[in-house]
């Protein structure tokens, strides 16, 4: 949209026209019967429409393609050209003419022109052509600013310019989830699960040429989006890569930290930065979109000084018989600990052993595995819980309850495995 001409006359004319793909045309019959006072008026005008097929002129197979009739629309990560033209609509020659374009946003200034050298001279009816193009990387409103500067036979210097202003739209929303994944092996070699959820919010439907997403130094990355079959790779999603308006799909990445990182920083704490997802995707008659998200960033799961997890335990158990679980506690710490053991019966669940018990000393980032014996005296799903750990060194206690649930069944219904 063009605001604010130019009031004073000149000799050069300035035009700007966005260069886009054109549309597919639909053809939309419209029919009679014979009876009716048109005849076979309509029937013949279909026949003789180039845009139709023969013999099956009102079925609506025909499709040709429109030139565009408005600005449209231009979404973020698409690569927006346009032509610009200076024509010199005067009788005499105009010397020195310079056209500069530049592309304002709310938070820079870019130039676009192609060539910011001086034309010697422009004789009558004669023009000059650029075509630019740029990348469009910020969301909200664009202004096109074109600048015509140039003297005339008289040697009077001359000057305008035009502005067009377009909204850039967003073509896509992504959100992001992360899972932790605890390995049975030590929380350094953990494991993430990122999913990303990539919605189409255009008006028409997106080919989705690739979605990667690329890894930051710390991790490797292997990507869950495809499965075999006969001996094939092929994606979750189908043949079809198409995401249709409004439409949301699922990705889905495992993230392990690099074995080097892992054992520099023992275990991961804090924030750390995950990686960037890279979106390409094509558009009507192949227009190209390309995004690329800001770092992802996850919050490692905290631990604390003592982290307290479980290596074995029942899904199922009979009613007032022992069971027994397997826990593994590991010091989190940059400090060596001397622990003490103590655990504490609930109405439901009941520890089988000495509380109280020292465990030793226990060296920063070093594990040691417990088996322990409990039984439960009431029926149902029960959580594991009422293990206490102090570090005697100082005098500081750690709660884990809720560790667990097991299913508790009469002994008299025989489980299977």
């Amino acid at each position: 949209m063009e605001v604010n001409p130019p009031k004073q006359e000149h000799l050069l004319a300035l035009k700007v026209m966005r260069l886009t793909k054109p549309t597919l045309f639909t053809n939309i019959p419209v029919t009679c019967e014979e009876k009716d006072l048109p005849g076979d008026l309509f029937n013949q005008l279909m026949r003789d429409d180039p845009s139709t097929v023969n013999g099956a002129e009102i079925l609506m197979l025909g499709e040709m393609l429109t030139l565009p009739q408005n600005f449209g629309n231009i979404f973020l990560g698409e690569t927006f050209s346009s032509y610009i033209s200076v024509h010199n609509d005067s009788n005499q020659v105009v010397k020195d003419i310079l056209v500069k374009a530049d592309l304002q946003t709310s938070s820079q200034r870019l130039n676009l022109s192609a060539s910011n050298a001086a034309v010697a001279e422009l004789k009558p009816d004669c023009c000059i052509d650029d075509v630019i193009h740029h990348e469009v990387k910020e969301i909200g409103t664009h202004i096109l600013v074109c600048a015509v500067s140039y003297t005339t036979q008289g040697g009077e210097k001359m000057y305008f310019r035009k502005f067009f202003k377009f909204q850039v739209l967003k073509p896509l929303d992504v959100k992001t989830k992360f899972y932790n994944a605890e390995s049975d092996l030590s929380s350094v070699t953990d494991e993430v699960f990122l999913e990303a959820q990539i919605q189409n919010i255009t008006t028409s439907p997106m080919f989705m040429e690739k979605v990667s997403l690329e890894p930051s130094i710390m991790y490797n990355v292997a990507e869950l989006n495809s499965v075999n079959q006969a001996g094939e790779c092929v994606t979750t999603f189908g043949s079809r890569a198409y995401l249709q308006p409004m439409d949301t799909r699922q990705y889905l990445y495992c993230l392990k930290p690099k074995k080097e990182f892992a054992e520099k920083a023992g275990i991961i704490k804090g924030v750390t930065v995950i990686g960037k997802l890279d979106i390409v995707w094509k558009t009507n008659l192949g227009e190209r979109g390309r995004l690329q998200t800001s770092q992802l960033q996850r919050m490692a799961p905290g631990y604390g000084d003592v982290r307290l997890s479980l290596e074995a335990i029942p899904d199922t158990v009979n009613l007032e018989e022992p069971f027994h679980i397997t826990c593994k506690i590991t010091n989190c710490s940059e400090r060596t600990m001397d622990l003490v053991l103590e655990m504490c019966n609930t109405n439901s669940i009941h520890w089988c052993g000495i509380s109280g018990r020292q465990l030793g000393k226990l060296h920063p980032s070093s594990s040691l595995c417990l088996a322990l014996t409990l039984l439960s005296s009431v029926q149902g799903l029960q959580s594991v819980s009422g293990l206490r750990l102090t570090d005697t060194f100082l005098k500081r206690t750690y709660e884990y309850d809720d560790i667990a649930q097991v299913c508790v069944v009469s002994s008299a219904i025989k489980v299977e495995s």
